[in-house]
Protein backbone atom coordinates (compact mmCIF):
# COMPACT_ATOMS: atom_id res chain seq x y z
CA UNK A 1 0.00 0.00 0.00
CA UNK A 2 1.30 3.44 -0.98
CA UNK A 3 0.23 6.84 0.35
CA UNK A 4 1.55 10.36 -0.14
CA UNK A 5 2.26 12.51 2.95
CA UNK A 6 1.84 16.18 2.10
CA UNK A 7 3.43 19.22 3.71
CA UNK A 8 1.90 22.38 5.19
CA UNK A 9 2.49 26.09 5.37
CA UNK A 10 1.81 28.43 8.29
CA UNK A 11 -0.51 31.35 7.64
CA UNK A 12 0.72 33.59 10.44
CA UNK A 13 2.53 32.30 13.53
CA UNK A 14 2.48 33.92 16.96
CA UNK A 15 4.44 32.80 20.01
CA UNK A 16 2.22 33.81 22.92
CA UNK A 17 4.01 32.62 26.06
CA UNK A 18 6.54 30.17 27.45
CA UNK A 19 4.98 27.39 29.49
CA UNK A 20 6.14 25.81 32.72
CA UNK A 21 6.87 22.56 30.85
CA UNK A 22 9.43 24.37 28.68
CA UNK A 23 7.25 24.45 25.58
CA UNK A 24 5.58 27.54 24.12
CA UNK A 25 1.95 28.36 23.54
CA UNK A 26 1.39 29.51 20.00
CA UNK A 27 -1.29 30.50 17.55
CA UNK A 28 -1.04 29.67 13.86
CA UNK A 29 -3.06 28.50 10.90
CA UNK A 30 -1.93 25.26 9.28
CA UNK A 31 -2.75 24.98 5.60
CA UNK A 32 -2.09 21.72 3.72
CA UNK A 33 -0.04 22.00 0.54
CA UNK A 34 0.14 19.22 -2.02
CA UNK A 35 3.89 18.74 -2.20
CA UNK A 36 4.28 15.15 -1.12
CA UNK A 37 6.62 12.41 0.02
CA UNK A 38 5.94 8.79 -0.97
CA UNK A 39 5.37 6.20 1.75
CA UNK A 40 4.96 2.47 1.12
CA UNK A 41 4.11 -0.37 3.52
CA UNK A 42 4.60 -4.03 2.60
CA UNK A 43 3.79 -6.77 5.05
CA UNK A 44 6.65 -9.06 6.06
CA UNK A 45 5.87 -12.74 5.55
CA UNK A 46 7.65 -15.92 6.55
CA UNK A 47 10.18 -16.47 3.72
CA UNK A 48 10.08 -20.23 4.27
CA UNK A 49 6.33 -20.52 3.83
CA UNK A 50 4.74 -21.07 0.42
CA UNK A 51 1.51 -19.64 1.87
CA UNK A 52 3.23 -16.36 2.78
CA UNK A 53 2.36 -16.69 6.45
CA UNK A 54 2.52 -13.52 8.49
CA UNK A 55 5.46 -12.89 10.79
CA UNK A 56 3.40 -12.37 13.94
CA UNK A 57 5.82 -13.12 16.71
CA UNK A 58 8.06 -10.06 16.63
CA UNK A 59 6.19 -7.35 14.75
CA UNK A 60 9.58 -6.40 13.33
CA UNK A 61 10.03 -3.38 11.12
CA UNK A 62 12.31 -2.96 8.16
CA UNK A 63 12.82 0.62 7.05
CA UNK A 64 14.45 1.99 3.92
CA UNK A 65 14.68 5.46 2.44
CA UNK A 66 15.51 7.15 -0.86
CA UNK A 67 15.28 10.68 -2.24
CA UNK A 68 16.59 13.58 -0.18
CA UNK A 69 19.11 12.43 2.41
CA UNK A 70 17.81 12.40 5.97
CA UNK A 71 20.65 13.13 8.38
CA UNK A 72 20.90 11.90 11.94
CA UNK A 73 20.10 8.65 13.70
CA UNK A 74 17.70 6.54 11.57
CA UNK A 75 16.00 5.32 14.77
CA UNK A 76 14.78 8.88 15.33
CA UNK A 77 12.75 8.80 12.12
CA UNK A 78 9.09 9.40 12.94
CA UNK A 79 7.97 6.62 10.59
CA UNK A 80 9.83 4.12 12.76
CA UNK A 81 8.56 5.71 15.98
CA UNK A 82 4.99 5.65 14.67
CA UNK A 83 5.18 1.94 13.86
CA UNK A 84 6.55 1.09 17.30
CA UNK A 85 3.92 3.28 18.93
CA UNK A 86 1.23 1.18 17.29
CA UNK A 87 3.11 -1.98 18.22
CA UNK A 88 2.67 -1.02 21.90
CA UNK A 89 -1.06 -0.64 21.33
CA UNK A 90 -1.32 -3.86 19.30
CA UNK A 91 1.33 -6.36 20.48
CA UNK A 92 0.31 -8.86 17.77
CA UNK A 93 0.85 -6.34 14.99
CA UNK A 94 2.50 -8.20 12.08
CA UNK A 95 5.91 -7.22 10.80
CA UNK A 96 6.13 -4.61 8.08
CA UNK A 97 8.58 -3.08 5.65
CA UNK A 98 8.28 0.68 5.20
CA UNK A 99 9.95 2.60 2.41
CA UNK A 100 10.04 6.40 2.41
CA UNK A 101 10.94 8.40 -0.69
CA UNK A 102 11.76 11.87 0.59
CA UNK A 103 10.77 14.88 -1.54
CA UNK A 104 9.75 17.49 1.06
CA UNK A 105 12.90 19.33 2.27
CA UNK A 106 13.88 18.72 5.90
CA UNK A 107 14.28 21.46 8.51
CA UNK A 108 12.42 23.80 6.23
CA UNK A 109 9.29 24.67 8.22
CA UNK A 110 7.07 22.48 6.01
CA UNK A 111 6.35 19.75 8.56
CA UNK A 112 7.51 16.96 6.27
CA UNK A 113 8.83 14.74 9.04
CA UNK A 114 5.68 15.22 11.09
CA UNK A 115 3.59 14.36 8.05
CA UNK A 116 5.57 11.16 7.49
CA UNK A 117 5.00 10.08 11.09
CA UNK A 118 1.29 10.87 11.07
CA UNK A 119 0.73 9.23 7.70
CA UNK A 120 2.56 6.12 8.93
CA UNK A 121 -0.05 5.84 11.68
CA UNK A 122 -2.81 6.09 9.08
CA UNK A 123 -1.07 3.71 6.70
CA UNK A 124 -0.52 0.97 9.28
CA UNK A 125 -4.05 1.45 10.60
CA UNK A 126 -5.57 1.03 7.13
CA UNK A 127 -3.29 -1.76 5.93
CA UNK A 128 -3.75 -4.00 8.94
CA UNK A 129 -7.40 -2.93 9.48
CA UNK A 130 -6.81 -1.89 13.08
CA UNK A 131 -9.98 0.25 13.03
CA UNK A 132 -8.46 3.06 15.09
CA UNK A 133 -10.77 6.07 14.98
CA UNK A 134 -9.51 9.55 14.11
CA UNK A 135 -9.53 10.91 17.66
CA UNK A 136 -7.32 8.06 18.86
CA UNK A 137 -5.00 8.52 15.88
CA UNK A 138 -4.67 12.20 16.74
CA UNK A 139 -3.85 11.29 20.35
CA UNK A 140 -1.16 8.89 19.15
CA UNK A 141 0.15 11.49 16.73
CA UNK A 142 0.53 14.02 19.55
CA UNK A 143 3.00 11.61 21.15
CA UNK A 144 5.18 11.88 18.04
CA UNK A 145 5.27 15.68 17.82
CA UNK A 146 3.29 18.86 18.37
CA UNK A 147 2.17 19.35 14.77
CA UNK A 148 1.70 15.66 13.92
CA UNK A 149 -2.04 15.66 14.86
CA UNK A 150 -2.70 18.21 12.13
CA UNK A 151 -1.69 15.71 9.47
CA UNK A 152 -4.28 13.23 10.73
CA UNK A 153 -7.00 15.85 10.19
CA UNK A 154 -5.13 17.45 7.23
CA UNK A 155 -7.54 20.30 6.60
CA UNK A 156 -7.07 24.06 7.20
CA UNK A 157 -6.94 24.50 10.96
CA UNK A 158 -6.16 27.11 13.55
CA UNK A 159 -3.69 25.58 15.99
CA UNK A 160 -3.13 26.57 19.58
CA UNK A 161 -1.29 25.17 22.60
CA UNK A 162 1.92 23.59 21.31
CA UNK A 163 0.21 23.22 17.93
CA UNK A 164 -1.76 20.13 18.88
CA UNK A 165 -5.05 21.90 19.73
CA UNK A 166 -6.85 22.19 16.42
CA UNK A 167 -10.06 23.82 15.26
CA UNK A 168 -11.24 23.88 11.64
CA UNK A 169 -11.10 27.23 9.89
CA UNK A 170 -12.58 28.37 6.60
CA UNK A 171 -9.61 29.18 4.35
CA UNK A 172 -9.55 28.27 0.66
CA UNK A 173 -6.51 29.14 -1.47
CA UNK A 174 -7.57 27.03 -4.45
CA UNK A 175 -8.12 30.22 -6.48
CA UNK A 176 -4.43 31.04 -6.15
CA UNK A 177 -1.06 29.47 -6.94
CA UNK A 178 1.58 28.92 -4.27
CA UNK A 179 5.32 29.00 -4.86
CA UNK A 180 7.61 27.46 -2.23
CA UNK A 181 11.29 28.39 -2.11
CA UNK A 182 13.55 26.37 0.18
CA UNK A 183 17.12 27.74 0.20
CA UNK A 184 18.53 24.62 1.88
CA UNK A 185 19.49 26.44 5.07
CA UNK A 186 18.66 24.31 8.12
CA UNK A 187 17.14 26.35 10.94
CA UNK A 188 17.53 24.97 14.45
CA UNK A 189 14.06 25.17 15.99
CA UNK A 190 15.35 25.47 19.56
CA UNK A 191 17.56 28.39 18.52
CA UNK A 192 14.64 30.07 16.75
CA UNK A 193 12.44 29.84 19.84
CA UNK A 194 15.25 31.20 22.02
CA UNK A 195 15.30 34.35 19.87
CA UNK A 196 11.59 35.09 20.44
CA UNK A 197 10.11 37.38 23.07
CA UNK A 198 6.61 35.91 23.51
CA UNK A 199 3.68 38.29 23.65
CA UNK A 200 -0.10 38.22 23.32
CA UNK A 201 -0.90 40.46 20.38
CA UNK A 202 -3.95 42.27 19.04
CA UNK A 203 -6.32 41.05 16.32
CA UNK A 204 -6.71 37.28 16.18
CA UNK A 205 -5.49 35.30 13.18
CA UNK A 206 -9.07 34.13 12.65
CA UNK A 207 -10.15 37.70 11.91
CA UNK A 208 -7.12 38.62 9.83
CA UNK A 209 -7.46 35.57 7.59
CA UNK A 210 -10.99 36.63 6.60
CA UNK A 211 -9.70 39.86 5.07
CA UNK A 212 -8.78 40.10 1.36
CA UNK A 213 -5.43 38.43 0.74
CA UNK A 214 -3.77 41.67 -0.39
CA UNK A 215 -4.36 43.04 3.14
CA UNK A 216 -2.47 40.20 4.84
CA UNK A 217 0.98 41.65 4.20
CA UNK A 218 1.17 43.95 7.24
CA UNK A 219 -1.05 41.96 9.60
CA UNK A 220 -0.57 38.23 9.04
CA UNK A 221 2.91 37.90 10.52
CA UNK A 222 5.27 35.08 11.50
CA UNK A 223 7.17 35.89 14.72
CA UNK A 224 10.14 33.83 13.55
CA UNK A 225 10.83 36.13 10.61
CA UNK A 226 12.69 38.79 12.60
CA UNK A 227 15.36 36.51 14.13
CA UNK A 228 15.66 34.29 11.05
CA UNK A 229 15.95 37.23 8.65
CA UNK A 230 18.46 38.91 10.94
CA UNK A 231 20.63 35.79 11.07
CA UNK A 232 20.11 34.79 7.42
CA UNK A 233 19.55 37.91 5.27
CA UNK A 234 19.51 35.74 2.14
CA UNK A 235 16.19 34.28 3.33
CA UNK A 236 14.79 37.78 3.76
CA UNK A 237 15.80 38.53 0.17
CA UNK A 238 13.67 35.62 -1.05
CA UNK A 239 10.58 37.15 0.54
CA UNK A 240 11.39 40.55 -0.93
CA UNK A 241 11.90 39.03 -4.37
CA UNK A 242 8.58 37.20 -4.21
CA UNK A 243 6.81 40.50 -3.59
CA UNK A 244 8.75 42.23 -6.35
CA UNK A 245 7.60 39.50 -8.74
CA UNK A 246 3.94 40.01 -7.95
CA UNK A 247 3.15 37.88 -4.91
CA UNK A 248 -0.09 38.88 -3.22
CA UNK A 249 1.30 37.60 0.07
CA UNK A 250 4.64 36.09 1.10
CA UNK A 251 5.90 34.69 4.38
CA UNK A 252 8.32 32.41 6.14
CA UNK A 253 6.66 29.13 7.08
CA UNK A 254 7.21 27.64 10.53
CA UNK A 255 10.62 28.56 11.87
CA UNK A 256 11.97 28.39 8.32
CA UNK A 257 13.84 28.31 6.12
CA UNK A 258 11.21 27.91 3.39
CA UNK A 259 9.48 31.06 2.16
CA UNK A 260 6.28 30.88 0.16
CA UNK A 261 4.50 33.32 -2.09
CA UNK A 262 0.81 33.30 -2.98
CA UNK A 263 0.14 34.50 -6.53
CA UNK A 264 -2.90 34.94 -8.72
CA UNK A 265 -3.86 31.62 -10.32
CA UNK A 266 -1.28 30.38 -12.85
CA UNK A 267 0.75 33.58 -12.47
CA UNK A 268 3.89 32.03 -10.94
CA UNK A 269 7.07 33.82 -12.09
CA UNK A 270 9.67 31.93 -14.13
CA UNK A 271 13.44 32.05 -13.74
CA UNK A 272 13.11 33.68 -10.37
CA UNK A 273 15.85 31.97 -8.39
CA UNK A 274 19.22 30.33 -8.87
CA UNK A 275 19.80 26.60 -8.54
CA UNK A 276 21.04 27.23 -5.00
CA UNK A 277 17.39 27.44 -4.05
CA UNK A 278 14.97 24.51 -4.13
CA UNK A 279 11.87 25.60 -5.97
CA UNK A 280 8.59 23.76 -5.61
CA UNK A 281 5.50 24.86 -7.50
CA UNK A 282 2.28 23.89 -5.79
CA UNK A 283 -1.28 24.58 -6.79
CA UNK A 284 -3.59 23.35 -3.98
Amino acid sequence: MVIFPNCKINLGLRILRKREDGFHDLETIFYPVMVKDILELVEIHNPHSEKKERVNNTGSLRFSQTGLTIKGNPDDNLCIKAFHLLKKEFPLLPGGQIHLHKIIPMGAGLGGGSADGAFTLKLVNDYFKLNIHSEKLMDLASQLGSDCPFFIYNKPSIARGRGELLDPISVDLSRYSILLISPGIPINTAWAYSMISPSVQGVSLEKIIQKPIHEWKNELLNDFEKPVFRQFPEIKKIKEELYSQGALYASLTGSGSTVYGIFSKNKLPDGLFTLENYRIDSIP
